[in-house]
């Protein structure tokens, strides 16, 4: 009897989204971020601007204006990646999955030249990262970026 009210409980906290911080908390540090991806890209250090913009994704929120402040800073460093191949090689793999949602989101832009690169990222990437990388990305329903 114990374990079943323990299991209920466990989903009914897996369902229940809880906001920890405010929407202006997140922008701020989307655009200190927004600070360290420029200058990463004069540098030029894409790999390292790109880990940075996917930093503290703000997937807990469902507040549209950080989630599309986020993609604005993560494709900015797409663009300004003439290599892809170099982007992905030494990006950290913890990073993956989190690309690859942001990858689906260019995609879901409907820009010619957006979905050009997302695609060709995302062959990329699943090339490295493997299907389990798209498995995470588009069964994941809780962390939306």
């Amino acid at each position: 009897m114990a374990d079943e009210e323990d299991a209920t409980s466990s989903v009914q906290d897996a369902d229940t989204f809880i906001e920890t911080e405010s929407p202006e908390v997140i922008i701020a540090r989307i655009e200190s971020k927004s600070r360290q991806v420029e200058r990463l890209l004069r540098l030029p250090q894409y790999t390292e601007a790109l880990e940075t913009a996917l930093q503290d994704a703000p997937s807990r929120t469902k507040d549209e204006r950080c989630k599309s402040a986020n993609w604005i800073l993560v494709h900015r460093v797409l663009m300004a990646s003439k290599d892809g191949e170099a982007l992905l090689a030494t990006l950290n793999p913890e990073y993956f999955d989190i690309l690859m949602k942001y990858l689906y989101r260019g995609l879901a832009t409907g820009d010619r030249i957006t979905c050009d690169l997302c695609l060709k990222l995302h062959e990329k990437l699943t090339e490295k990262a493997g299907m389990g990388c798209i498995m995470r990305a588009i069964s994941d329903t809780r962390n939306v970026v």
